[in-house]
């Protein structure tokens, strides 16, 4: 089977040029991905809990998981290897279309695949790495960073539920309780009472 596999970090981004890529490639050679696999989860989450993870676990020897890059596999080298390592020992394939890759269990494939894993994650990191130096540049400049000291998220999580967790509070409910309920953290619920 085929399975063309779509992975965006949020809401705010689109499968669609994701999709794009992976049906012209199909087109272009003559083959049909059988089923898409599409989810929204950060690609640090771990394979697991992810659909991706599902998937793995039913590929069988021969399939062919298709995707724009590797690294919408996931976001660190060693998830990256270590998923292509398990697809390489069961001879599942894994091609993708920006990179060109073709990678089943023969030694270049599996070269192919720590290099450009390698590259990717030193990509990464050069990137955090200038962030932190810009940010730490804007300190020394005397900018000050985040949220403006005394400030209050306009965004409340617990806001318009006021009623509901003062008839919880004169129940004698326990805060750790109200916050099980509202699914929200204990510290949130306690937070909010405190700012009333």
């Amino acid at each position: 089977m085929v399975y063309g596999y779509i992975r965006v970090s949020t809401n705010k981004q689109t499968v669609e040029n994701q999709r794009f890529e992976i049906t012209n490639y199909c087109t272009s050679n003559v083959i049909s991905v059988d089923r898409w696999i599409e989810e929204t989860i950060s690609g640090v989450k771990k394979v697991e809990n992810r659909r991706l993870g599902m998937l793995l676990k039913k590929m069988k020897e021969e399939d062919i998981l298709i995707c724009s890059e590797l690294s919408r596999l996931g976001r660190n080298l060693l998830m990256i290897m270590g998923i292509l390592n398990e697809c390489m020992n069961r001879g599942v394939h894994i091609w993708t279309i920006k990179d060109n890759y073709r990678l089943g269990t023969d030694i270049n494939s599996k070269v192919l695949a720590f290099a450009f894993g390698l590259s990717a994650e030193i990509e990464r990191n050069l990137i955090s790495q200038r962030t932190k130096d810009a940010l730490d540049r804007k300190r020394a400049e005397g900018f000050k960073l985040g949220r403006p000291l005394g400030s209050k998220s306009k965004n409340r999580k617990l806001a318009g539920k006021e009623t509901a967790i003062k008839k919880l509070l004169d129940k004698k409910m326990s805060k750790s309780a109200i916050a099980r309920s509202l699914g929200v953290h204990r510290m949130t619920v306690t937070t909010f009472i405190t700012l009333r």
